[in-house]
Formats: structure tokens, C-alpha cells, sequence
């Protein structure tokens, strides 16, 4: 099934008009969380088809939101994109690690992104 409804999960107002901005373009329908803890009430309340996950945020980081993700039975069937600026090669194993499906590294290439996404789907 193509994925249709995608979570951005950002404490950058500018990062999640951008990810909106370009998902909505294209067609998906986007909601979005401020920080992790907002994106597991989201999650549990209305389930997203994707995540897409900032690691650096108040609160709990990307990647305990992540690990959160996966291992719940509820939720572990949602793919998560770790979209970062985070680029170090040790960073990107450890997403993946948590249970991330792919990581991208900031700034978000759209074409990048779009294609990871029909990658999913």
C-alpha cells in the first residue's frame, strides 16, 4: 500500500514547514510534533503510514522516540526516517540501530527524500 500519511517529528517550526511544504506538494497528507512526547500521543491517537524524526530535541531525542517506536507491538510496523543534521557515520548506524528504516541527513534533499519515501511504499 503507498504511504499516504506521514508524522513529522521536529522542534524546528522552519524544518517542519519545509518537510510539509514538499510532502504536500507531492501529494501526502502531513501532520506534524513538536517534540517526542507529542509524537507518541499523535501516533497512538491517529497512526501515520511513515515518521519522519529529528534526533536533536527537548525532551526525549529522536532516537528514544524511535527505539519507543519499534518496539512497541502497536507501532513497530511504522517505518521511521531519521532526518537529521546529525552527520557523523556513527550517528547513522545508531538510528538504524533504534529501528530507523533510513536515515537522511539535513538540509533535506526533496528528491532525496521523495524517493526514499516510493522506497518505502
Amino acid at each position: 500500500m503507498a504511504i499516504q500519511k506521514i508524522l513529522i517529528v521536529d522542534d524546528s517550526p522552519t524544518e517542519r514547514y519545509f518537510l510539509t511544504d514538499i510532502l504536500v506538494k507531492n501529494g501526502f497528507s502531513v501532520s506534524t510534533a513538536e517534540n517526542g512526547e507529542d509524537a507518541l500521543a499523535k501516533i497512538k491517537a491517529d497512526k501515520p503510514q511513515l515518521i519522519l524524526m529529528d534526533v536533536v530535541m527537548p525532551g526525549q531525542n529522536g532516537f528514544q522516540i524511535t527505539s519507543a517506536i519499534s518496539r512497541d507491538p502497536e507501532t513497530q510496523d511504522v517505518p521511521v526516517i531519521i532526518c537529521t543534521s546529525k552527520n557523523q557515520e556513527t550517528d547513522r548506524i545508531w538510528g538504524l540501530r533504534q529501528g530507523a528504516r533510513d536515515y537522511l541527513v539535513k538540509p533535506i534533499d526533496p528528491q532525496e527524500l521523495l524517493a526514499k519515501i516510493a522506497a518505502l511504499g
